[in-house]
């Protein structure tokens, strides 16, 4: 069986998938057509039903879920993971609806998280995440970063105006949701079970063999960023979330889901047929 699997180039979805894709584990019989873009790239592929397997945003969910269903590990939550909105001067909170604001993608967990802090902000502009900090350098608005951004910012001189991971965990108290591993729904839930294992598996082969020394494939599409940044990224983002999600992390999922549900009032799916059935039943 081959199949597709989608995931962006960061370090932390290297990382874990490195094993997987790389023959470094066996694999039991199923081969993996890595596809590696940018998130927000995968996030648009989901809503046409593109790959078998992909790493989306958790804020693109909602318009997926007719073609996906979640699978238990690989994915990106945590305390202290959000994104962060910055300015090139600073500003006060109650003029930020004055602003343009550089979002990184309209179905990012980014623009979610934003809309929660700041419901009356729409003068919205979206970008690729790794334009944004040039965007607030230049005078053009403000910016929510992510990624490697949150370790960059401010050496340029630019200023953190709100953690919106920070406000989301305080209004909540509940982690932050990032982004999660899909599988199409007309997949056999045996092949997703095995998947999700195997995604497991990749991910404590990395722990093992590559968190001290970087693989190469890991350092190869990790562009410019230096190896302390890397291993920084890496530390941030991957986590006991990324082995399973658990119900801490759905309830977080859900948690979002209403925040989008808030402004789309015709979303209706339950939120039982979000996960992948029997991958949860011990979790």
């Amino acid at each position: 069986m081959r199949y597709t699997l989608g995931f962006s180039p960061c370090p932390n979805d290297t990382f874990i998938f490195d094993a997987l894709v790389n023959g470094k584990i066996e694999t039991e019989g199923i081969e993996f057509e890595p596809v590696l873009e940018d998130v927000e790239t995968l996030n648009k592929w989901a809503f046409e039903s593109k790959l078998d397997f992909s790493k989306i945003s958790y804020g693109a969910l909602p318009k997926a879920l007719k073609h996906y269903v979640v699978l238990n590990g690989g994915g990106a939550l945590g305390n202290g993971v959000g994104p962060l909105l910055i300015s090139k001067e600073p500003i006060e909170l109650e003029d930020i609806k004055n602003y343009t604001i550089a979002i990184p993608g309209e179905n990012t967990t980014a623009n979610l998280l934003f809309s929660k802090a700041f419901p009356e902000a729409k003068n919205k502009v979206y970008k690729v995440f790794h334009e944004i900090e040039d965007f607030v350098l230049q005078g053009n608005g403000l910016g929510v970063i992510i990624h490697e951004s949150r370790f960059t910012y401010a050496d340029k001189g630019l200023h953190r105006v709100l953690d919106l991971g920070d406000y989301w965990e305080v209004q909540t108290h509940q982690p932050i949701p990032l982004g999660g591993i899909v599988a199409r729904r007309n997949i056999p839930v045996n092949v997703m079970k095995k998947v999700d294992s195997l995604i497991t598996s990749s991910l404590e082969h990395a722990y093992v063999n590559d968190r001290e020394k970087l693989s190469d494939y890991v350092k190869q599409h990790a562009q410019e960023m230096s190896e302390d940044v890397i291993k920084e990224h890496i530390l941030f983002y991957v986590n006991s979330f990324s082995f399973k999600i658990g119900k801490t992390g759905r309830d977080a999922v859900r948690s979002l889901l209403d925040v989008y549900k808030t402004d789309h009032q015709d979303f209706s799916i339950g939120y039982d047929d979000i996960f992948a059935k029997d991958l949860y039943l011990k979790h």
